[in-house]
């Protein structure tokens, strides 16, 4: 037997078998919907890992299930409903775009924060920003590529390595081979292949199920839009087809299944925030499918997260509502450099930290006009300071941010 070994390092300390032609031995018998584990190499090398059965698998649509179905159905037409109250709704979704870029990362072990983006992004001077905030921006420039594409392609496997080639440029990972599906056989969790908490398909199987996946993802069947996005997330992680950045591909393609469908006409809907307070239940709930066949449990996991993410959405974007009528009232009722304030008002809704220097950019208006305008927002306990320095001084719309925190 002749056999190769690559050491890279990942997030999970993974080693490569490149595995040449030796016969499988299937484990464990053929009776689970989700598939089956199968025996790779013999002996000191031996290994199982998990290949899924083709999609669609067969779903017990109980009443609880089909109960949680209709709340989280109702609970997303409310979200996608509500955004039509909100004026400038773009730069809205861009500060829930902005959010679910940071969450989704952290899950995957970024450490920048959703005060770093904003701050890496108004360019200001001087700010402290950690250091792997790159990896959100590249995120969200997935999100909003993705969002884009769609108009010009549809959900395929092209598109998805289209985006993981942007989702790792020049940022950690790049090395695993962004953009391309893996070559060698990978693993999550443990010090080897020997003691993984989970081993996916081999390269030739994990080829063939995202064949499978892609129909599936064009399959007329008449299963419910939430379920079968949610059997699409659970498929992709078991074939977790990149060296990196599996995690934070399949929580993207809820967004955009959902959008492609239809069903959301703006893209709100965001499960990170949900995930990350879950964490331990996500991975367990995706483990159980494979290990217990349980892919009822996980459907209703979603589905419950689903509906609290549409719920907390709906209820951010009142709170976001209510400030912001109240706000504008005060800088229209001040009455000084009304027409500059309500632009640099507007513009805190997109960049809700400033300087002197990007206030006089944004209103076109001179240094001493500039200075009047934030003491005056000051004074109205629209914009806070943050810095405390004579120089470079940071103000923020510390309220507003506070609604995505």
């Amino acid at each position: 037997m002749k056999f190769s070994l690559r050491l890279s390092y990942q997030n999970y300390s993974h080693f490569f078998w490149i595995r040449n032609s030796l016969p499988n031995k299937i484990l464990d018998n053929n009776s689970m919907r989700s598939g089956k584990y199968i025996k790779q190499f013999s002996g000191d090398f031996q290994y199982k890992s998990f290949i899924p059965n083709e999609l669609p698998f067969k779903i017990n649509l109980n009443d609880s299930l089909q109960d949680l179905l209709s709340k989280a159905n109702l609970a997303l037409g409310r979200l996608d409903g509500i955004v039509e109250i909100l004026p400038d709704v773009d730069f809205f979704i861009l500060m829930f775009l902005r959010k679910e870029a940071t969450l989704s990362s952290q899950i995957e072990g970024t450490q920048a924060t959703f005060s770093d983006l904003l701050k890496a992004e108004s360019k200001l001077e001087n700010a402290e920003i950690h250091n792997d905030v790159d990896e959100i921006q590249n995120y969200l420039e997935s999100i909003n590529y993705g969002l884009e594409r769609l108009n010009t392609l549809p959900l395929s496997l092209h598109l998805i390595k289209e985006i993981h080639e942007k989702l790792l440029k020049g940022v950690r990972g790049e090395n695993k081979t962004p953009g391309e599906f893996r070559r060698s056989q990978n693993w999550v969790g443990g010090t080897s292949i020997q003691n993984a908490s989970f081993i996916p398909p081999p390269v030739n199987e994990m080829n063939q199920s995202l064949h499978n996946l892609e129909k599936f993802i064009y399959d007329k069947s008449p299963l419910p839009a939430l379920i079968k996005i949610g059997i699409i997330h659970s498929q992709f992680e078991s074939i977790h087809p990149f060296l990196d950045g599996n995690g934070r591909i399949e929580r993207l393609l809820i967004t955009f299944y959902l959008c492609q469908r239809g069903i959301l006409k703006k893209p709100m809907l965001y499960l990170s925030e949900y995930l990350k307070k879950n964490r331990q239940n996500y991975y367990d709930k995706l483990n159980d499918i494979r290990e217990n066949d349980d892919i009822e449990g996980w459907l209703r996991f979603f589905l419950e997260g689903v509906k609290v993410t549409s719920d907390n959405a709906v209820e951010t974007v009142k709170k976001i509502n209510e400030i912001r009528n109240s706000d504008l009232e005060k800088v229209i009722k001040k009455g000084i450099s009304k027409e500059k304030s309500i632009i640099l008002f507007n513009y805190l809704y997109r960049s809700p930290y400033i300087n002197i220097k990007s206030v006089e950019k944004v209103t076109a208006a001179k240094n001493p006009t500039a200075i009047g305008i934030v003491n005056n927002f000051i004074d109205l306990e629209i914009l806070k300071e943050v810095t405390r320095k004579k120089r470079n001084r940071v103000f923020l719309y510390d309220k507003y941010l506070k609604l995505f925190e």
